[in-house]
Order: C-alpha cells, then sequence, then structure tokens
C-alpha cells in the first residue's frame, strides 16, 4: 500500500515540477518529511546533497527517497512515478508546438516555459536558503554567491569552495 501511496504522490507531483525536480524542492520536502513521513529532515538534506553532487539528472532525491521507504522497488517506482506523467505530458506538447505554423507564437510558448522555470528554481533556492540559513552570515553568503552567480562567468565549484572553507573556519 505505501508503494501506491508513492507512486501516486510522485506522480502528480511530476504534473507540477516544472523546470525539474529542484524547482519544487520544497514542495518535494513538504510531501517526504511533513505530509508523508517517509523521511526525516536531515535524510532529505543527505539525499538532496547526495543527488547535487552524483553525475546524472537531479531526480536521484526522489530515487533515494523511494529507496528509503522500500529498497529497491521502492526506488523503481519512484523513479517511474516522477518521469512518466511529466514525459507524455511534454512529448505531446511539443508535438502541438511543432504543428503551430506561427513561429512568434511558438517562440512565445517557448519563452514562457523558460521563464517559469528559472523562475520556479528561484523560488525553490529561496525557499530552501530559509529554511537551511542560521544566521546573517548565512545570508549574507547565500546572497553573495547568488550575485557572484549571476554576474560572473566563475564556475560555480568556487562557490562551493569558499562556503566550504568558511564552514570549516566556523563563520557559516
Amino acid at each position: 500500500m505505501i508503494l501506491l501511496g508513492l507512486f501516486i504522490k510522485l506522480s502528480a507531483f511530476s504534473l507540477i515540477a516544472f523546470g525539474g525536480v529542484n524547482a519544487l524542492l520544497p514542495t518535494l520536502y513538504e510531501i517526504a518529511v511533513n505530509q508523508q513521513q517517509w523521511i526525516d529532515s536531515e535524510t532529505f538534506a543527505h539525499y538532496f546533497a547526495i543527488a547535487q553532487a552524483a553525475p546524472g539528472p537531479n531526480l536521484m532525491t526522489v530515487t533515494l527517497i523511494g529507496w528509503h521507504v522500500s529498497g529497491v522497488i521502492g526506488a523503481l517506482v519512484a523513479t517511474l512515478a516522477i518521469c512518466w506523467p511529466s514525459s507524455i505530458l511534454i512529448f505531446w506538447l511539443q508535438r502541438w508546438i511543432n504543428t503551430m505554423r506561427h513561429e512568434r507564437r511558438k517562440q512565445t510558448i517557448q519563452y514562457a516555459a523558460a521563464a517559469l522555470a528559472v523562475g520556479l528554481i528561484l523560488a525553490s533556492a529561496w525557499q530552501i536558503a530559509l529554511q537551511i540559513n542560521a544566521s546573517w552570515v548565512a545570508y549574507g553568503l547565500t546572497l553573495s554567491a547568488a550575485m557572484v552567480a549571476s554576474l560572473t562567468r566563475w564556475h560555480p565549484l568556487y562557490l562551493i569552495l569558499i562556503g566550504a572553507l568558511l564552514g570549516l573556519l566556523g563563520w557559516v
């Protein structure tokens, strides 16, 4: 019964995860930790960190949650649930867009979709920052990293190293 609940919840989540799983990370947190209590807050943070460190798609967070709930079968169910609805939706949406004759309408839809995805990802990042930042220094680091990432061509690894160094020094 828990696998069915996992499948249904994550399938529904997939339909609103426009821009990928990271775009709605706070919603995934709400579902997995607060509503269903599949995992605790610390485990969610660990799974998110593993998913970000590992190569491949960002949906690995969902796969790890499924694995935690019910082993390999849970991981497979969670991965399938997060992939199938949005894949079918995007397939049909792209076919519809390709049949459009007006190039300007196509561009408008594509630009709107891109803007929506970016907005959701930024909102998600801000919600996560609000949940994990514990001091004004942490907020300053978050805002500084966002500005540097937006305004320069620095590789994100430099920002991660600076954050790790500040953490090791006990400043964050």
